[in-house]
């Protein structure tokens, strides 16, 4: 090394600066890439992914190999700079030199390659894959020896690298990636993604039409009333029951019936012919387990029971999808709510409509826990059945009683306290300036 100009030295230095640098970068760039993205370029045939993706595999040996080179680069790059440190300022050298490397390698190999691996990862993973890919196999031995040792040592205290399983995303997580990847995707996309995630934590008694909305076809009604009933219904699937329809007998395809009608054939006789067996659902179910459901069974609605069979509802295949892809057949969601926007910033909403419903369309934070719909929260609040004209607060919600009768609030005027705080702030300031 004597033999070296000093010139020369600094040239060897520079360069093992350079490797130093790519080692600690690369290292970085290799460990923070997109799992997901990378998965993708290797499927389309990404030659630097799929090195990427082999080496990632083995993530114990990658990091012996990129250490291995890193540390023989920084102690050689100790070495020259003592000898040039010693050549320039004598003993004296002995003491600047390490503190002089030390800043140098702290700032250009290492701070400032890992910030820009972090940043812009797939720009130097790649490359570097293919040096990693060509100098394991010469430097496997050495590498082996390391992960030897380092393994033992993990094995210790229980930790089996060869033996980690690989780690899922749970819905929140999921969620997470959604919400983040929003600006790369059109917010119909996310919304449905959405959409999909949220269905685990919704049951069927959170979008099923209640008990007293549901219309069905009463056999024990007069011939005229059944056939009004079969030619303006506004379903193709609709319950027959007799007298009740806790005592349904099946289920009528108006698309069947019709049929006859349009060929005259149409008769008690032939109209109980056609009635399909019901499909019953158990109250609590998930909605992510109702659409597997009505999948296996061929099914597009079914009737919601509770423990003692007593049926509260109905729930329908279209109302699972809307709550993916919202809701499609009306132009105007809130008015088909039964959500009616007012002048004072204040809502006019049925006394029916599903918390869940509100929130979603309004952005708000009703509660949602107990109770489903308007109605039911007020009376869990009150504890008695309001008169027309009663006031209250639930959380920042200021809830009036526009109408109430058979035992149930029919319509209230629900208004945000807190929107209307903001709009009173920026109204004053407005005025101030």
């Amino acid at each position: 090394m004597n033999e070296l100009s000093t010139a020369s030295l600094f040239t060897i230095l520079f360069i093992l600066i350079v490797l130093s640098g790519f080692f600690s970068g690369s290292e970085t760039a290799l460990m923070t890439l997109n799992r997901y993205r990378l998965k993708s370029l290797a499927d389309k045939g990404h030659r630097g992914a799929k090195l990427a993706t082999n080496l990632l595999k083995r993530p114990d040996r990658l990091l012996g190999l990129i250490l291995l080179g890193n540390n023989i680069v920084n102690i050689f790059a100790a070495t020259i700079a003592t000898v040039i440190a010693l050549r320039l300022y004598g003993e004296i050298g002995l003491a600047v030199a390490p503190i002089a490397l030390a800043f140098i390698i702290l700032i250009f190999a290492e701070v400032t390659p890992k910030t820009l691996a972090a940043l812009k990862p797939e720009k130097l993973a790649f490359p570097s894959a293919f040096v990693y890919t060509l100098i394991a196999a010469p430097l496997y031995p050495f590498v082996w020896l390391i992960n030897i040792f380092s393994n033992t040592l993990l094995r210790l205290v229980g930790v089996h690298p060869d033996k980690v399983k690989k780690q899922e995303l749970s819905a929140d997580e999921l969620r997470a990636v959604v919400i983040e990847a929003e600006h790369f995707m059109p917010q119909a996309h996310s919304d449905m993604l959405l959409g999909i995630l949220d269905l685990e934590q919704v049951s069927v008694e959170d979008i099923m039409i209640p008990r007293n909305e549901i219309t069905g076809i009463d056999l024990n009604d007069d011939w005229t009333d059944i056939v009004h009933q079969i030619t303006h219904s506004q379903r193709t699937r609709v319950p027959v029951f007799h007298d009740s329809i806790d005592n349904t007998v099946g289920v009528l395809h108006l698309r069947k019936v019709l049929n006859l009608f349009s060929r005259d054939e149409l008769n008690m006789r032939t109209l109980k012919g056609l009635i399909a067996p019901a499909y019953f659902i158990p109250a609590g179910t998930a909605l992510t387990r109702q659409l597997l459901n009505f999948k296996d069974n061929r099914r597009r609605s079914g009737l919601v029971v509770d423990e003692y069979g007593s049926i509260q509802g109905l729930v329908t295949l279209e109302d699972i999808l809307e709550e993916i892809v919202g809701q499609f057949t009306t132009d105007s969601p809130t008015r088909n709510l039964g959500i009616h926007k007012q002048k004072d910033d204040a809502y006019l909403i049925d006394g029916n409509t599903h918390i869940r419903d509100i929130n979603r369309t309004l952005k708000w934070a009703l509660p949602s826990k107990g109770p489903k719909t308007l109605n039911g929260l007020i009376l869990e609040h009150m504890e008695i059945i309001p008169q027309t004209g009663t006031s209250l607060m639930i959380d920042s919600y200021t809830i009036e009683i526009m109408r109430s009768s058979n035992n149930a609030v029919q319509t209230a005027k629900v208004q945000d306290t807190r929107n209307s705080r903001k709009a009173h702030e920026q109204s004053e300031d407005s005025a101030k300036t």
